[in-house]
């Protein structure tokens, strides 16, 4: 009987033991309660507290989560429903404050993000919420973290999954891009003709410029040419002015002559002429003809009695000049 006693004594140790025994699991924290009130937090791995004195209250998970906003439709500023879902990312920093100070933490995070995603949304035009979701995110966050402080919640992460228009303003939206495009091409098409008739006309002018410069190089070419034709002409007048005056008439008639054979020359290689009519003076260039012999005549006899003159003796410093 007494063995049977000390048994049972020894067995109700031991339940009484294991059940003081707490293993908590990483990344989980338990809250321990005194007679029903809150006392300390047990954190991951061995505990030991008196069974019948203290219990396990809450369960508290400590690792990142995420939450799933459902889909609802949202008012915009300008009167236009869209639909948007998204996402919310949450870690537990104080396990007593997520157990005593919210009901139901989920239910109390679910409810405050769809509340404030309205919001948000409802103060932005429909352009603006599909183009700025990254301000979006970042404003739902900033609000949703300062309100989740006291329940020991940090707030790491809050994403718009999508955001879904109605299909007529979808539809607009499309007309409005392709009339949006259409109108930058038709800018960029008329900016192209207008730069291609601007380098169209400086090419016109800068060849008008260079035409004239080059008609003003000619004309002065041609001018020197004329001036530089002049002086020759005046030269050779003044060479046969002199000529005239020591050498008599054989000159002039030279002149003369030459300047008759020249234009009966231009009227034997005239492509139209078949017949040659000679005016009654050409009998005069016979006499010219001869007047240039009589000319060539002199000049050679001038040159042999210079051939022929005796040399002129030399004389000396002191010398006289014989009688």
């Amino acid at each position: 009987m007494g063995l049977t006693i000390v048994a049972a004594a020894l067995v109700l140790v031991l339940f009484y033991l294991f059940t003081s025994i707490k293993i908590v699991r990483q990344g989980y924290q338990y809250t321990i309660e005194h007679f029903g009130r809150y006392t300390t937090t047990a954190a991951p791995g061995f505990n030991f507290y008196p069974a019948f004195f203290y219990r396990v209250g809450r369960r508290v998970n400590m690792m990142e989560q995420v939450i799933d906003i459902p889909g609802q439709e949202i008012i915009t500023k300008d009167n236009a429903i869209v639909s948007t879902d998204g996402v919310v990312f949450f870690q537990v920093l104080d396990a007593a404050k997520a157990a005593y100070e919210v009901s139901d933490l989920y239910v109390a995070l679910l409810q405050l993000t769809t509340t404030n995603l309205r919001t948000v949304m409802g103060s932005m035009d429909l352009d603006e919420t599909l183009s700025k979701r990254d301000e979006i995110n970042a404003r739902l966050l900033s609000v949703v973290a300062h309100a989740t402080v006291p329940w020991g919640v940090k707030i790491t992460r809050v994403e718009i999954k999508d955001i879904r228009p109605p299909a007529d303003i979808v539809t607009a939206m499309g007309r409005q891009m392709k009339a949006e495009r259409e109108k930058r091409a038709n800018i960029l098409e008329a900016e192209g003709t207008r730069a291609s008739e601007i380098l169209r006309a400086e090419g016109q002018k800068q060849a008008r410029i260079l035409e004239a410069e080059g008609r003003r190089e000619s004309a002065f070419r041609d001018s020197e040419a004329r001036e530089r034709a002049a002086e020759a002409e005046a030269k050779a007048t003044q060479v046969v002015s002199d000529a005239i005056e020591t050498g008599g008439t054989q000159a002039i008639n030279y002149f003369i002559a030459q300047k008759y054979v020249e234009a009966v020359s231009k009227f034997a290689t005239s492509p139209n002429a078949k017949t040659i009519l000679f005016p009654v003076e050409a009998t005069n260039l016979i006499g010219t003809l001869g007047g240039i012999g009589e000319l060539a005549k002199a000049a050679l006899g001038e040159q042999t009695a210079k051939a022929e003159a005796p040399a002129t003796p030399k004389r000396g410093p002191f010398e006289l000049p014989q009688k």
